[in-house]
């Protein structure tokens, strides 16, 4: 069983009533259940420079996700994305994907063989998990976002596999050369009609090694030809429900349903644009007023997304690390607005959630941040944090069973699922 640290008691007498006014038994019943179970996140990006020496996830950095706040909030389980934007479809750019998948496969095999061993353990199987999170460490697993890395090199799924990781999704923002993005929705602008040749044998490849397929970001009819192809069920490592929040990056009725027929899991992000445009837009664009103001003060000059974008990563990272020293000035002022403006909170979250129970199943349903990637929702801003989510779902009615499936049994099934499948393809 987990033993809350002291600043978990900390949390419950002032984050938490701050920010979801829940009671006290709603706050025990959720502590209890923490206490009792995995809880895994799905979803967290990562910045290399935060993997060294001197600025590790040992310490308490200015990220929504850390060793610290990992044990000040009961998260147990958060899977590192080895992220990878979208760049040209030629050789250059494939060899400079490579190479970035490849330093942040290093940083995370160098945070649990170096930097922290004690503190926490990379896992790649659900029994793995189950063994490190009984020994009182925290548990890190590897996802790829956006398979652009692999280039035109089939066996780079399997170097990406040995390396730990446990689930690839084949685009991102932009079309990869395996298949479409949800981008192309915007203009109708399609590469490959859904998966290249590529992609179809990538997806035969992930089937084989035990590499669980992502959905999140591909198009429409990317997803559906991938359920058609694999053998083994899919995850959506980062998205919500299309009914609730309109955004291409969403599953509609006719995808989530498929993962009900196949038996896979949807884990529900926490990312505002996601979850609620209208309100996100509303609250952002006063928010951003705030940070305008505030970076003048501090001679700091703002940029658009789609120029952060176009920075090369070194200069990218830099801007965020210099744009978090505004936020951080910002926040009293921040706090401030939200008194007249809400933001997209975690009852908006749990509505998605909700919403897919009812639709697909308890079994089919989990739950993701995308944290230090643009996720966070107000009461839960960053891994300390986590206990509010339990604690909503404690207040809408779920049974400790089914917090225990929402929060990573699901997910630890169709890795089981997908591990199995593979031995049955090698055998053979």
């Amino acid at each position: 069983m987990k033993i809350f640290k002291t600043s978990l008691m900390v949390l419950l007498s002032t984050f938490s009533l701050q920010a979801q006014n829940y009671d006290r038994e709603t706050l025990d019943e959720a502590r209890k259940i923490q206490e009792k179970i995995i809880t895994i996140d799905t979803h967290a990006d990562i910045n290399v420079n935060n993997f060294t020496d001197e600025n590790n996830y040992s310490m308490n950095l200015d990220t929504q996700v850390n060793l610290p706040k990992m044990e000040a909030g009961g998260l147990d389980v958060a899977w590192f994305i080895v992220y990878t934007g979208q760049d040209e479809l030629n050789e250059e750019g494939f060899q400079a994907a490579y190479t970035n998948a490849m330093q942040k496969f290093i940083a995370i095999h160098k945070l649990v063989n170096e930097l922290a061993p004690d503190k926490i353990g990379l896992a790649t199987t659900s029994e793995e998990v189950r063994q490190i999170h009984a020994s009182g460490k925290k548990v890190a697993m590897i996802g790829v976002e956006n398979g652009y890395p692999i280039g035109e090199d089939i066996e780079n799924v399997k170097k990406f596999y040995d390396l730990g990781a446990r689930y690839m999704s084949l685009s991102h923002q932009g079309h990869s050369q395996l298949c479409d993005s949800n981008t192309g929705e915007e203009n109708d602008d399609w590469l490959h009609n859904g998966l290249s040749d590529l992609g179809r044998e990538v997806i035969g490849e992930m089937n084989k090694y035990g590499m669980m397929i992502d959905v999140s970001h591909p198009s429409k009819e990317s997803i559906k030809q991938m359920f058609e192809l694999s053998k083994a069920p899919l995850i959506a490592s980062h998205s919500s429900a299309r009914e609730l929040c309109d955004h291409s990056r969403n599953l509609d009725d006719e995808l989530l349903l498929l993962f009900k027929e196949h038996g896979g899991v949807v884990q529900t992000v926490a990312f505002s644009g996601y979850v609620n445009t209208e309100k996100n837009k509303a609250f952002s664009e006063a928010r951003n007023k705030v940070y305008e103001k505030k970076a003048e003060e501090m001679n700091f000059s703002m940029l658009e997304r789609d120029s952060i974008r176009n920075l090369s990563q070194d200069d990218r990272n830099n801007y965020y690390a210099e744009f978090q020293k505004i936020r951080t000035a910002a926040v009293a002022d921040v706090e401030k607005l939200k008194e007249e403006i809400p933001p997209v909170a975690v009852s908006d979250f749990v509505d998605h959630i909700d919403y897919m129970v009812d639709l697909i199943g308890i079994d089919h349903v989990g739950i993701s941040s995308d944290f230090d990637g643009g996720g966070g929702i107000e009461g839960w801003q960053d891994a300390s944090e986590t206990l509010n989510v339990t604690a909503e779902l404690v207040k809408r009615g779920y049974t400790e069973e089914e917090i225990t499936k929402l929060w990573g049994e699901n997910l630890l099934r169709v890795l089981d699922e997908v591990q199995a499948v593979s031995e049955d393809i090698q055998k053979s």
